[in-house]
């Protein structure tokens, strides 16, 4: 009853963290702009989904009870009613109005990348995922799943990888996405940014999310792209500015392009 009365209440409820949690049925905290302009829309969507259930509800019991056969001896023979008619098409019509106002400004600006500070391409792989980083220098590395006797006490299970996508806050971040040419189809999902984009062999796709605040954040592939569907999470270490440029310096010897990439090849 509790999960139940829960899911009926979820908008108002407060939302997960930055990664799944046990009996979650709300979204995760927004850790972006993108995803708070999400939230809200649906919030606005599920009560007026909601009042037009209990409203359509509550008239059909009232027209089951008020004009039954028991009642009404002598039907009424009532064929037509203009003021009515008018009020069922335009009450409607003015709902999708509300709707679509902010959903298309919202759309609008999901592909809108016209302020960009920074790029990375993520390639997704049978099955893990690279990124690379064009404007510094190409750095470029692989995200592989940690295994169960890798996980430190704070690393989610299924979700941490062995280097996670290291991004400054507060910057606009565009991210490319696409897949191996020889794979399948992917998505890159990150639930708290608002962001979920197919990455497709032979197919550059785009997406960008801000985020606000420091921290470990998690997603997950979200095609059915094969076995090892479930083994390929998304992690994203959000820095200050200051953090990321001193990982940039330990990234460019650490993460050398060739040399990074064959060790990995080999490894695996």
């Amino acid at each position: 009853m509790f999960r139940f009365l829960s899911f009926l209440l979820f908008p108002v409820l407060g939302y997960a963290g930055g990664q799944p949690e046990k009996w979650q049925l709300s979204f995760q905290q927004p850790a972006s702009p993108l995803m708070e302009e999400l939230i809200s829309l649906h919030d606005m969507v599920f009560w007026i989904i909601t009042f037009i259930t209990v409203f359509v509800f509550v008239l059909l019991a009232y027209v089951c009870v008020r004009f039954s056969a028991k009642v009404n001896k002598k039907p009424s023979k009532t064929t037509h009613n203009s003021l009515l008619e008018v009020a069922w098409t335009l009450i409607p019509v003015l709902l999708l109005v509300v709707i679509a106002i902010p959903s298309f400004r919202l759309l609008y600006k999901q592909n809108d990348f016209s302020n960009i500070d920074m790029t990375v391409k993520a390639t997704a792989y049978t099955w893990y995922w690279s990124y690379q980083y064009p404007d510094h220098e190409n750095i470029e590395f692989d995200a592989i799943m940690l295994t169960d006797d890798e996980l430190s006490e704070d690393q989610p299970r299924l979700l941490a990888t062995d280097n996670p996508l290291v991004v400054p806050i507060n910057k606009n971040i565009k991210v490319l996405i696409t897949s191996d040419p020889t794979g399948v189809i992917h998505s890159w999902a990150m639930p708290s940014f608002g962001v979920k984009t197919d990455a497709i062999p032979g197919r550059l796709n785009e997406t960008y999310f801000n985020v606000k605040e420091p921290g470990m954040y998690y997603g997950q592939c979200s095609e059915l792209c094969g076995y090892g569907h479930g083994f390929m999470p998304i992690s994203v270490k959000a820095v200050s500015e200051q953090e990321f440029a001193d990982w940039l310096e330990f990234a460019k010897t650490e993460f050398a392009n060739d040399k990074f990439k064959n060790d990995n090849i080999a490894a695996k």
